[in-house]
């Protein structure tokens, strides 16, 4: 089978020097912490590509390296005096840019060229360069304000790049999609006000950050229905996340007619991730990819543009990466996960009752509208059929761990 490149690829290895010192999975050093590499370390992301050369997808893709983002592209989201801050730690010992956001000299640059491949890829699909694009970011965006870092980031990647696309007339209405298993509270500040983005965030309920990321939280005033917030239970699974995908995630994406969606794509909710509680394999991942394919195709000319957020399993989320960039330049190369359908296999992957009675509850109760893309016998059908629930294998889902 042939492919064009419509597919970009965005990258470089000055993201990859970021460096937040010996913090392990903690947000800073202390007295009782024997000093190891950062959780969110460049090993994830450059694994990711290594896997995509090895497996040859990378061939499929148009690889860009643009430039860094300029300040006037930061300043449309950060504030003066939160730049001039981070340019005097950089240029400094470092320091925390705000709440759990080490980091060192040097890394103002990698964050810059971070913000870049946003930028990139957001204006290449929105001009129709690229079909669709995957940035492979790195320090992490979606925590950010305009203020201060959070929770590993930096810079606001995602608005940084929506904002100077609107700025410059090439897109109106968008659509970010927030998957990161930590909710996506940059987003949601950067557009709390503004009708013309709908933020989606589906997330761990109660991780980070604490005090964001309720349902109650649905936007600003004059923009009530922007914001979509899903906080599931701690250990939701295949079933949970298939159904908030066809019950509401979908058909308000779909109702909100966007011209570009853009994903936040973490995979801190995979299964083997020390930073959540969620039990995701590679091919969960795929799928929501695909569909938010499908999505874009039929509401906005398959403009989709996708940037990587968290993620902090080095081993498990290169498979995973590797899943979702698959499915978005729709290639017929794909890698062995060997612990796929193990993790699909675990207990409690099925649609819980008290996951359901959450989600069903949220569609009821969102005042944005829904799109009835399908009834609920498709949907019952359709998460019984991508959980295996039919299947010999799978049939003991629902019993206790390891029974």
């Amino acid at each position: 089978m042939s492919h064009s490149k419509t597919t970009g690829f965005y990258w470089h290895e000055r993201c990859f020097w970021h460096d937040q010192g010996a913090i392990g999975v903690f947000s800073a050093p202390g007295p009782w912490l024997q000093p190891q590499p950062a959780s969110e370390s460049p090993e994830s992301k450059r694994r990711l590509k290594n896997l995509l050369e090895v497996s040859g997808l990378i061939d499929e893709l148009e690889v860009v390296k643009p430039p860094a983002a300029g300040r006037e592209d930061l300043q449309r989201f950060h504030t003066k005096d939160y730049l001039d801050a981070l340019e005097a730690g950089d240029a400094g010992l470092g320091g925390d840019a705000g709440e759990a956001a080490p980091y060192r000299p040097g890394s103002l640059a990698s964050a810059r060229q971070s913000a870049g491949l946003a930028i990139a890829a957001v204006e290449a699909v929105a001009r129709g360069t690229h079909a669709s694009a995957y940035a492979l970011c790195r320090p992490p965006g979606h925590h950010a304000e305009a203020d201060r870092g959070r929770g590993f980031c930096l810079l606001g990647n995602i608005p940084v790049a929506v904002m100077r696309a609107k700025a410059l007339g090439l897109v109106q209405r968008v659509a970010i999609l927030d998957w990161d298993v930590h909710h996506g509270n940059g987003q949601q500040s950067a557009f709390w006000g503004d009708p013309e983005v709908l933020t989606v965030s589906l997330h761990q309920a109660g991780n980070y950050p604490l005090e964001t990321g309720g349902f109650d939280e649905q936007g600003g005033e004059g923009a009530s229905g922007s914001c979509l917030n899903l906080p599931l239970p701690p250990g939701s699974g295949l079933g949970a996340y298939d159904y908030a995908f066809e019950r509401l995630v979908l058909p308000a994406i779909e109702a909100f007619a966007p011209d570009l969606i853009v994903v936040a794509c973490g995979y801190d909710a995979c299964a083997k991730d020390p930073l959540g509680k969620m039990l995701l394999n590679s091919d969960a991942f795929g799928r929501m990819a695909q569909s938010v394919k499908a999505l874009a195709q039929r509401c906005c000319e398959g403009r989709l543009v996708v940037v990587h957020e968290g993620g902090y399993s080095e081993g498990y989320v290169p498979l995973c990466g590797h899943a979702v960039i698959q499915a978005l330049a729709d290639s017929d190369i794909g890698v062995d996960d060997p612990q796929n359908d193990e993790i699909a296999a675990w207990g409690y992957q099925a649609l819980q009752p008290h996951q359901r009675e959450l989600i069903d509850g949220w569609r009821r109760d969102w005042p944005g509208q829904i799109t009835e893309a399908r009834d609920d016998s498709q949907a019952e059908e359709a998460i019984a059929c991508v959980c295996g629930r039919d299947s010999d294998a799978n049939r003991n889902r629902d019993r206790e761990p390891g029974t």
